[in-house]
């Protein structure tokens, strides 16, 4: 008997089809909206799924500001600012004693810039300068309850830390914001007690993503959800999101057969390389930084960033070098295209399919 995963109905198939040749379309123009800078591999925390393997103190230092800024400069004649957003990246970003120079700089040039936290050093004060530098959006990770959070964050104060932050940040009006969740064995029995502790602390948006194997996260199998799991945790999203207590969207961790539309607001594609670009800590010209194989197109220090992205990326823009293995002969490739950069290894091979783990056609 196949299951929800399996199951696209006729009209999605339509829509399907037609956002298939919508996204051809996109890849064809590839413009540029949404611009990750890896500000820094240094971290203050000690996380277990963490991608980067980042630590307090880092092997790399952090790329000088006047770097990152000149490649904005660069860029600024191609596009309009105010239509691609920056995200500041880590590492854990707040590492930075800068952070509001760059911000404010970034501001001045008309860019929305926004962050990823996990809320450790965000007291009142640093809150309030990143607001003064344009702050647009910020992103926190909550990973539970205390205990579990503190486990998974490695620090018995990441909690009341993260949820402080997270207090903050929702009461203000003008921010885009989200609270992030990473899903896996430890915490998943405690999704509807978490969703309830956080309409009642006034968060109106959440977003809900699963682990994929990079960094420490590949040595911890209690880091993965199995078929029943995922299943359940997409009917959960979708009754949450039909509920509308809390806007709920599922990451974009690959293509979700049946359940596509209905645990986000859109269909799956893999943005980098298309409308999605990264500046790594090396200076190395990527996708977002999620990806975690070298799959650089350049390097600021000795390319210019609009002429690498307007004229290579065609491994991102080209995915037929996916339809090997399991996407050989899969009924959706042309949908999901091989899934994911980042589900990637150095040698292109997929290190996972969330389809696969929902049809369980492992």
């Amino acid at each position: 008997m196949k299951n929800k995963a399996t199951k696209i109905g006729l009209r999605k198939k339509i829509a399907l089809d037609l956002f298939a040749k919508y996204y051809q379309q996109k890849v064809k123009e590839h413009p540029l909206d949404t611009l990750f800078w890896e500000c820094t591999l240094r971290c203050n925390l000690a996380c277990k799924h963490c991608g980067s393997d980042c630590r307090k103190e880092s092997l790399f230092k952090d790329m000088p500001a006047e770097d990152f800024l000149r490649v904005i400069d660069s860029l600024t004649p191609h596009v309009d600012p105010h239509k691609v957003m920056i995200v500041v990246s880590g590492g854990e970003p707040l590492m930075r004693k800068d952070l509001e120079y760059v911000g404010l700089e970034l501001y001045k040039r008309g860019y929305p810039w926004g962050m990823v936290t996990n809320g450790m050093a965000l007291d009142r004060a640093r809150f309030d300068s990143l607001l003064r530098a344009g702050l647009h959006s910020i992103t926190v990770s909550l990973d539970g309850f205390a205990e579990q959070h503190n486990a998974f964050r490695g620090n018995p104060q990441s909690f009341d830390r993260a949820w402080n932050a997270i207090q903050m940040i929702s009461k203000e009006e003008d921010l885009v914001y989200d609270v992030v969740t990473c899903v896996n064995q430890h915490n998943f029995g405690d999704l509807e007690r978490m969703k309830r502790f956080l309409i009642d602390g006034g968060v109106k948006y959440w977003r809900i993503f699963t682990i994929f194997p990079s960094g420490r996260a590949a040595e911890d199998p209690t880091m993965f959800l199995n078929h029943e799991q995922t299943v359940e945790l997409l009917e959960f999203i979708k009754k949450t999101r039909e509920e509308k207590e809390i806007y709920l969207t599922f990451a974009c961790e690959g293509f979700l057969g049946g359940y596509e539309a209905e645990v986000r607001d859109h269909f799956y594609y893999c943005g980098a390389g298309v409308n999605v670009a990264g500046i790594r800590i090396d200076g190395a010209i990527s996708g977002c930084t999620s990806i975690r194989a070298r799959y650089d197109q350049g390097n600021i220090y000795k390319d210019d960033f609009w002429e690498v992205w307007d004229k290579r990326f065609e491994m991102y823009r080209n995915r037929e070098w996916t339809r090997k293995d399991a996407c050989k002969d899969c009924k959706v490739f042309k949908y999901c295209l091989g899934g994911g950069m980042h589900l990637r290894d150095e040698n292109q091979n997929m290190k996972e399919c969330l389809y696969l783990t929902l049809t369980e056609k492992k």
